[in-house]
Formats: structure tokens, C-alpha cells, sequence
């Protein structure tokens, strides 16, 4: 039979403990935040006023008293209690629990009220739907249903509105840049149409002036030079094909008829180098452009970029005029160049290098010579292994040299004697450098971490710069007697003011591997190279470097650098020489060294790995490179 007899509390009570009991996340009872210890065994939840009973039982005070009311027994062992008389309160407990609720942070506290109450009426719902699941009645149920889908229905439409407040919020944002965008390609047109504007007005008052000729076939050929006065113009290039004549600087080579740059190549190689070209032009008409004057458009950047561009086309190709050997002796192991200077003239140019031997050419007679063998002028032996020279640029004779044992040597480069010694440096000494402006000064940079400075009339250095890693360049600066720069294994650019040297005037960082070289384009404008493959072009007034060039292959080998202020030359690991022009981040021109092959040799291959471009220098005032290679082969080459 079933029995029908109402429950007391403490069988509801153990009912409910069996079944699961519904998850309240909550500061009080979440198992990092208390104990087991300081449950009540009736509401499962923190004691309140801990009362217990005299079998030594203890629970919530309103707990155990609503608990005697439906039965006379202890909850817990089922022993007989008289009613609230048998229940004492708990004061050691009650402290304990006040100092646990105190150990909980107030932040928490907050964190965790909201998600309590939101948990709590979760609970509520939950219990309910357990407690009445079966007098539910269908409309109830319905109505429950009906009540929920609005709610469901609202927090979906929160959601998709709050999605499209982000998504018009993103947009607007695309917008405004966009917008942006345009009134600076806005203002970027108004400033090419004003000066495509003034271009054609400038070609059609040249035209004016200057009317074409009438066409000619002889007009399209040129030579790159006029012959000499002992020479015939028609004999030349006719019936001796191989008859030498003077070319540009003085230059002899084989007759041929070069074609001067049309309009269409120069248009080919412009757009070659469109993307570079335009980003230039629009540097130097960027001020209008950013900040535009509401009353005129100023023209100097269209004159400053026309110069340019008349600049970059000039040259088309490299040709050699000469070629030299650094070693005649055919056995030498390492014939590496590792510098190449001309003198103050022009007319005499040394090459040093690994064999410790620095020899002197007269310009003139070598490319006045129609065959490739060269003898020196003069020819100086030094001790070790030569790194850089340096030609004094007042005194003819006098050229400086630095080893690989840290010397700095001077020599009378016309007689082979030593003039002075400097043997400060306690390591190699890679670089050194006369002063253009006062000619007595030198500098020298070394392993060592120091740049020394020398006068020719003093016996030892009179200042140093101390550097914290290798020294691997030094220059001066061509226009002042005070300013220097130099190159450092700590991959920086150093510029100092030789006025204060206890300090950098600036730094200039970008390079990611040593500093092989510095070079000044003017008094304002330093080029460098490094190891990264990289050149890098920098203002004596800003530590950003303004352009970088990339092209030539440069990981471990001192590779030559070289620059007339426009055009900047430099040395590859692939065994070429690469042009760059200043305003230009590709290379514009190359010229491939050919592979030299010994008599001791077997055939090499056309791409030797181990060959590169060692050194380079500019004949200044002319189209005139001297390059030369890891073989020791010299190349004297023209831009045309």
C-alpha cells in the first residue's frame, strides 16, 4: 500500500540531498573561496549564526530551528533534542567564518554580486520548474514559452544591432581615410597639372627659339668625343675599322659608331624606373602638396626633379677603355684590391691591396694605350697587407696608406720614400683619410674601436675618438675642417664634431649588419654601406636615413664605394659593379667583371662565387669609374 503519511522536513531534506543539486556561481560558495568545513548540512550553503547542538552538530540558526519544528531529532545523527533549549551558539565558528568572508577582496565581492543575483534568480527558475514540473499546466507552459521566445527575440535584435553599430562604425572610419586620400590625390593632381602646365608653356617657348633642323641621317651618330686634330673624321670610321681614337677624357678605343640616347630609349628607361621616379617627384613636390599655398603653387621642386631627371638619363650604358692587372705575376695566390684613390688632378690614380704593394698609373697612358698591359709610374713595397690610401688634396706627392698590422704610413708617392709613420693602433687599421680643408689633418679608424687623428708635422695623434665596437671607415667631411664621420662594426653611422669629441653630434641607425664604408655626396649628404646589402642615404641633419638602395649582393667582403654627388658606385659578391642614382632606390647601371683564369688554373665556371667587385673610385669632374676585383683585375670604365 502506498503510504500516504505527510513527510517531515528532514526526509524533504534528505530527498533533496540525493537529487543534484542546481549550480550557484557565487563568492560564498565557489570551492576557491571557502571550505567545506563552513557549510550548513541543511542548505547546503555558508552558516549564518552558527548554532550547534549539544551532540556537538552545527548549523544555520534558522535552519536547525525550523527543523525542531517537524521533528524532535538532530538532522544529522538522529539524537533525541528537547527543542531550541538543546541549541547553543557557536562563537568560535562564527569568528572563523567573519575572517574568511573578510579575506575575500572587495572587488571580487563586486565582480561576483551581479553574476549571484543573475545565478540566484537562474536557481529560482530552476527550483521552480523542478518543484512544480508536475502542476504545470499546458497554458502555463505556453505562456512560460511565449514569455521566453520575446525575451530570446529581444537579446538577438541587441546582438544584431550591436554588430551593425560596429560595422557602420568601421565603414565610417574606411570612409573618412578614403576621403582623406582624396583631397591628397586632389592636390596631387591640382600640382601636375600645374606644372604639366608650365612644362608645355617651357617646350613650346624652347621650340620657339630653338626650331628643329632639317632632318639628317648623319645628325642621329655620334661619337662620344670629337677626334683628335691629327686624326681624319672620315678615315676613322670607314676603312680601318681598327684605328684608335681619343675619347672622352682623353681615352682611346676601337672605332665604333655609338648611338646616342633617343627619345625612345630614354622613355624605356624611365619606364623602367616609373614607381621610383614618381615617388621622387612627389617628395619634392610634397610640400605644395601637404601644405598647400591657397595663393600659388611654387615651381622649385619641378626644377629640382627636372634636374634630376636630366641627371638619371644622361647615361645608358657602361663601356671599359681600359684594363689593367694588379699582379703580373700570375702565381700570386691572393691579388685582392682594396682601395683606389686618384690625386688632386686627376691624373695619376694608386691602387693597394693584399700583395703590400701600392702602385702609381698616369691616367693618360693608360688608356692611351691600345693594349692591356700596363707598367706602374712608381711602385712603393710596404710591410703588411694595405687596407686603404688616401690622397692628400693639396700636396701632389703625398699619399697615406693604413695595414693590416695598424700602421698609418705617409709617402712621397714620386720618389717610393716614407715620409712619417704613425704606430699607435693596436690592431689593423682599416681606413684613413686627409682632410680637404685642412691639409695637414688625418684620420684613422682601427679594429681597436678608436679613430685616431694625425697632422703631418706631429710625430703621434693629438685627439682620439673612442668608438665601443670596430672602426671600419672614416671620412671627413669635403666642406668643413671640423666634422667626421665614421663606420662602425656596431652597424651605426657616427658623425662628430671634432670640436667636442667626448660625445657624437649624431648617430644614424638602420643598417642591420657593420658599417663597411661612409662617403660624403656634398656637405650635407653622407652615403654608407654595410654588410646587410644595403646602401643607405642620410642628412647630417637627421638621424632617419632618406633612401636605401638595394641591388648588389654584400654579406661578409669590403666591397668599394664610391660617389661623384649624383651617381654612386659600389662593389657586388657577383663579381659586377652597380650604379645607383641618388634619387633612385634600384640600381640604374651594372657592369659584369669577366672571370680571369690562370695558367695553373682549370676552366672555371662563368659564376664563380668566390669573385667580387673589391674596390672602386670616381674620377671626379668626369663619367669615369675605376673598379677592380677580388683577382686583381682593373677595369677603367665610361659611363655613355
Amino acid at each position: 500500500m502506498a503510504d500516504n503519511r505527510p513527510e517531515t522536513f528532514p526526509e524533504a531534506m534528505r530527498k533533496l540531498k540525493k537529487r543534484p543539486h542546481p549550480p550557484v556561481f557565487n563568492a560564498l560558495n565557489s570551492g576557491e573561496d571557502k571550505s567545506n568545513d563552513f557549510l550548513c548540512p541543511i542548505c547546503f550553503e555558508m552558516i549564518s549564526e552558527a548554532h550547534m547542538t549539544k551532540c556537538g552538530h552545527t548549523f544555520c540558526f534558522d535552519c536547525i530551528s525550523t527543523s525542531l519544528e517537524y521533528s524532535k531529532r538532530c538532522p544529522k545523527c538522529n539524537i533525541v533534542l528537547d527543542g531550541i533549549s538543546d541549541i547553543y551558539p557557536n562563537f568560535l565558528l562564527n569568528e572563523l567564518i567573519a575572517k574568511h568572508k573578510n579575506r575575500i577582496p572587495e572587488d571580487k565581492k563586486r565582480k561576483y554580486s551581479s553574476s549571484l543575483q543573475s545565478s540566484s534568480n537562474l536557481n529560482e527558475l530552476q527550483y521552480f520548474l523542478y518543484r512544480e514540473n508536475g502542476n504545470l499546466t499546458i497554458e502555463e507552459i505556453n505562456a512560460m514559452l511565449e514569455i521566453l521566445g520575446q525575451k530570446k527575440q529581444q537579446l538577438e535584435h541587441d546582438c544584431r544591432e550591436t554588430q551593425i553599430i560596429l560595422l557602420k562604425d568601421f565603414l565610417a572610419t574606411v570612409k573618412a581615410k578614403k576621403e582623406e586620400e582624396m583631397r591628397i590625390i586632389q592636390q596631387q593632381m591640382k600640382v601636375i597639372e600645374k606644372d604639366l602646365s608650365a612644362v608645355e608653356g617651357m617646350l613650346n617657348a624652347h621650340t620657339r627659339l630653338h626650331p628643329k633642323p632639317i632632318p639628317n641621317h648623319q645628325n642621329n651618330i655620334h661619337t662620344k668625343c670629337e677626334p683628335s686634330t691629327s686624326e681624319n673624321t672620315n678615315t676613322s670610321t670607314s676603312k680601318n675599322s681598327n684605328q684608335s681614337q681619343v675619347g672622352f677624357n682623353g681615352s682611346r678605343f676601337v672605332s665604333k659608331l655609338v648611338i646616342a640616347p633617343t627619345l625612345a630609349t630614354r622613355r624605356k628607361r624611365i619606364n623602367e624606373h616609373f614607381d621610383d621616379l614618381k615617388q621622387s617627384y612627389l617628395n619634392y613636390r610634397s610640400k605644395d602638396i601637404l601644405f598647400p599655398d591657397k595663393d600659388q603653387i611654387t615651381c622649385s621642386g619641378l626644377d629640382s626633379f627636372d634636374e634630376d631627371l636630366g641627371k638619371f638619363v644622361r647615361f645608358n650604358s657602361v663601356r671599359p677603355l681600359a684594363t689593367l692587372n694588379y699582379s703580373a705575376d700570375n702565381f700570386v695566390g691572393s691579388t685582392i684590391v682594396s682601395s683606389i684613390e686618384f690625386d688632386k688632378d686627376n691624373e695619376y690614380f694608386a691602387i693597394a691591396g693584399v700583395t703590400k704593394k701600392i702602385k702609381v698609373f698616369e691616367y693618360a697612358a693608360v688608356i692611351r694605350d691600345t693594349i692591356d698591359m700596363h707598367y706602374p709610374s712608381n711602385e712603393m713595397v710596404c710591410n703588411s697587407k694595405i687596407s686603404c690610401i688616401s690622397w692628400s688634396s693639396f700636396h701632389k706627392n703625398m699619399l697615406a696608406s693604413s695595414d693590416y698590422e695598424g700602421t698609418v704610413t705617409l709617402w712621397d708617392a714620386f720618389t717610393n720614400q716614407k715620409i712619417k709613420t704613425y704606430q699607435e693602433h693596436e690592431k689593423r687599421c682599416w681606413s684613413v683619410d686627409f682632410n680637404r680643408v685642412d691639409t695637414q689633418l688625418i684620420a684613422s679608424g682601427s679594429d681597436d674601436s678608436k679613430v685616431k687623428l694625425w697632422t703631418t708635422n706631429m710625430e703621434h695623434s693629438f685627439a682620439t675618438l673612442e668608438a665601443k665596437a670596430n672602426v671600419c671607415c672614416v671620412k671627413f667631411n669635403p666642406e668643413s675642417r671640423n666634422y667626421l664621420a665614421f663606420g662602425s662594426a656596431d652597424h651605426c653611422v657616427h658623425y662628430y664634431d671634432l670640436r667636442n669629441s667626448s660625445q657624437s653630434v649624431e648617430v644614424f641607425k638602420g643598417h642591420k649588419k657593420a658599417v663597411s664604408y661612409v662617403k660624403f655626396l656634398n656637405g650635407k649628404e653622407i652615403v654608407s654601406a654595410s654588410t646587410d646589402s644595403q646602401l643607405k642615404l642620410w642628412n647630417v641633419g637627421h638621424s632617419c636615413s632618406l633612401r636605401s638602395f638595394k641591388g648588389h649582393l654584400n654579406e661578409k667582403n669590403f666591397v668599394g664605394l664610391a660617389t661623384d654627388g649624383d651617381f654612386i658606385t659600389c662593389g657586388s659578391e657577383n663579381n659586377a659593379l652597380y650604379v645607383y642614382f641618388k634619387g633612385l632606390s634600384s640600381h640604374v647601371l651594372t657592369f659584369k667583371f669577366e672571370t680571369i683564369r690562370s695558367i695553373l688554373e682549370k676552366e672555371k665556371k662563368e659564376e664563380d662565387g668566390n669573385e667580387f667587385v673589391s674596390a672602386v673610385c670616381w674620377r671626379m669632374g668626369s663619367n669615369v669609374v675605376v673598379a677592380a676585383n677580388s683577382q686583381g683585375n682593373i677595369k677603367i670604365l665610361e659611363l655613355v
